[in-house]
């Protein structure tokens, strides 16, 4: 009987057997075929041309297959992108150096000059030319040519009393002999008279002159050529002075030198005639030296805080004629003269007319005008002084 009795390996048996044989008439996997590990896959009897034809473009370069090209787009695409919309993406590049509006960075190196230096004269006769001479000549101070025109201008203008002099003697016309005649309200007029010469003539060459003559410094770091190299600041602030005060000098100075010689020689006078004469000529020349010194003072000092040409040259300008203009208003509808002592132009014209011996036109007394005209120079060279031991060896 136990014979006949099945044991459970037998049941085992017809378990294995059963599940192989729905496996052969299915050809399903069972659990225990997906639990086993991977069998080697059979190798592929295609050829190797149909393989290449089925298999996608972009994976011919990592097959490998002979005679077909190579174009390294598969492995961009792999390392970048997917090719699908990436190829129109641009990057954020820096503008170039043309197009950047931004600052500039210098790199300046100032080497120490160890030959032999010039003398402290040469130096500074070097400044002085350059502003000089950059009216007649290149390779200086370039002027702008309608500058140079206006100051040829009111220089042959300055003149015009020695031509109407001479005209007069030529044709012995008495009344133009004693309209443009060596007197002492000519030789006032020649070099304080209000209109035309001091409210358009000097007023417009100096701020023409003095507009960028420090203040272009400034601006173009011109200073650092000066500075750099053994010049101090007070022959520099020196030789900017005596380069407008010459050039004012030339218009008003030598023209009034020439207009007092020339009417000497025009009308033959004498030795006697030139001692009478020479004290109040002596006068106007030390008017006319006043009057250099100070717009020569006030123009420097507007143009040493500026870094331009125009406000020097305005500023310059308001000082002379606006001051002016407000104390007429002022001097007109209160009847107070020493409202006039804020003009620098007034001020001039009251000294004047009591260093040469004219009728006073003020009613306060000359020596507040000649006050006033220290304080004026005083704080201008202040200014000026001030101005010029700020400036750096570098650009502003």
């Amino acid at each position: 009987m136990d014979d006949d009795m099945s044991s459970i390996d037998d049941l085992f048996d017809e378990f294995d057997s059963e599940v192989q044989r729905k496996k052969e008439t299915s050809g399903g996997e069972t659990p225990a075929d997906a639990a086993a590990p991977p069998r080697p896959p059979a190798p592929e009897t295609e050829p190797a041309s149909e393989t290449a034809q089925d298999a996608p473009a972009t994976e011919t370069e990592y097959m490998g297959q002979a005679g077909l090209q190579v174009t390294g787009q598969a492995r961009l695409e792999a390392a970048f992108g997917s090719g699908e919309g990436d190829e129109s993406a641009s990057a954020q590049v820096a503008q170039g150096a043309p197009s950047a509006t931004g600052g500039t960075i210098f790199h300046q190196i100032y080497r120490p000059w160890r030959g032999e230096l010039n003398p402290r004269w040469m130096r500074n006769w070097a400044i002085l030319r350059h502003h000089i001479y950059g009216l007649f000549s290149k390779g200086h101070r370039p002027y702008p040519l309608m500058t140079k025109l206006v100051i040829f201008g009111v220089f042959i203008s300055s003149l015009a009393d020695l031509g109407f002099m001479a005209l007069g003697s030529i044709t012995g016309a008495e009344e133009i002999e004693r309209m443009f005649g060596i007197s002492r309200g000519n030789l006032y007029g020649h070099v304080l008279a209000f209109w035309f010469r001091n409210a358009c003539s000097y007023p417009i060459v100096t701020a023409l002159i003095i507009g960028g003559i420090i203040s272009e410094d400034r601006q173009h770091g011109t200073s650092a050529l000066y500075f750099s190299r053994p010049i101090n600041r007070r022959d520099y602030a020196m030789m900017k002075f005596l380069s407008v005060g010459i050039i004012l000098g030339v218009i008003i100075i030598f023209s009034l030198c020439m207009y007092y010689l020339g009417g000497i020689l025009v009308n033959g006078e004498g030795w006697s005639y030139l001692i009478d004469t020479s004290g109040m000529f002596l006068a106007a020349l030390a008017a006319a030296f006043l009057l250099v010194f100070t717009y020569t003072s006030i123009g420097l000092a507007l143009s040493s805080v500026s870094q331009g040409k125009f406000f020097p040259a305005v500023a310059f300008l308001g000082i002379i004629l606006g001051t002016k203009l407000v104390a007429f208003l002022i001097s007109t509808l209160f009847d107070r003269s020493a409202i006039y002592l804020i003009s620098p132009y007034d001020n001039l014209a009251h000294v004047g007319q009591w260093m040469i011996g004219v009728n006073h036109t003020y009613d306060h007394p000359a020596v507040w005008s000649l006050v006033m005209l220290l304080v004026m120079n005083a704080i201008s060279l202040y200014v000026l002084s001030a101005r010029v031991s700020s400036l750096e060896v570098t650009r502003e």
